[in-house]
């Protein structure tokens, strides 16, 4: 009876002390940053700097729920530039920064929560459209926009595709609506959500170029507590449905 007993203390003793090792310092606060990128990150005065509830969009919702349900303080800022970001939070403890791609070449250089979202390369027809295409070559016998410059566009004119290039993405959008063009190369969802406050819905994806998943990326040092807390909330929302929800709510 005595030895089971001192098992038994043993055992609390134990679990008492790892509690206590998962236990942030008093006072922990985390500094979240991330800038411009609609509809995962956006001021809502659609201006550079904002503060706290002063940032909008999918992401934003999703880390601010997040925190709140891991119960870890936090300030979110937003700002630009984005690599003034990215070396505040590769370089000091404490920071964290969304909406990043989590690449082969960053993976060792953050620790990460996510996935909050995805982004694409697509090629959008109206919804009305028949139109179907299973790659580039076969996508290039129709009338494309494009907006002039960006890396989408820049990637499709280095593979020989004609385009049909616009000075701002916008001008697209009216084209595809007015059947002026076939197909409009953009990210989604952003084009969705910029089509969509161009009053213009219902579109469809008809070819998917590529896809790459945001994350939370926090600096090396963050505390594996607040990681594995924080990514225990965004698993938990996800399962509820909140992170769905969420984003079609902008979409």
């Amino acid at each position: 009876m005595l030895k089971t007993c001192k098992r038994v203390l043993c055992a609390s003793l134990l679990l008492a002390a790892s509690s206590a090792q998962a236990e942030l310092p008093e006072g922990y606060k985390m500094v979240v940053l991330t800038e411009n990128f609609p509809p995962f990150n956006m001021a809502v005065d659609d201006k550079n700097f904002a503060r706290d509830d002063g940032i909008d969009g999918i992401s934003a919702e999703i880390v601010r729920e997040m925190f709140k349900r891991a119960g870890i303080d936090y300030s979110m800022t937003l700002r630009f530039p984005w690599d003034r970001l990215y070396r505040l939070t590769l370089d000091k403890p404490g920071y964290a920064l969304f909406s990043t791609t989590r690449t082969a070449e960053r993976e060792a250089l953050f620790k990460w929560v996510g996935p909050l979202g995805e982004t694409s390369w697509v090629l959008m027809a109206r919804g009305d459209s028949a139109i179907q295409v299973n790659n580039l070559s076969e996508a290039s016998q129709y009338r494309i926009g494009a907006y002039k410059n960006n890396a989408l566009s820049q990637s499709l004119e280095s593979q020989k595709i004609p385009l049909v290039l616009s000075l701002r993405d916008q001008e697209n959008i009216r084209k595809l609506a007015a059947g002026q063009i076939d197909l409009w190369a953009t990210d989604d969802p952003a084009g969705r959500y910029m089509a969509r406050a161009e009053g213009v819905q219902g579109l469809k994806v008809v070819l998917k170029m590529n896809q790459a998943q945001l994350y939370l990326a926090l600096n090396k040092d963050t505390p594996d507590e607040v990681v594995e807390r924080l990514q225990k909330a965004l698993d938990e929302m996800r399962q509820e449905g909140f992170v769905e929800e969420m984003t079609n709510s902008y979409l």
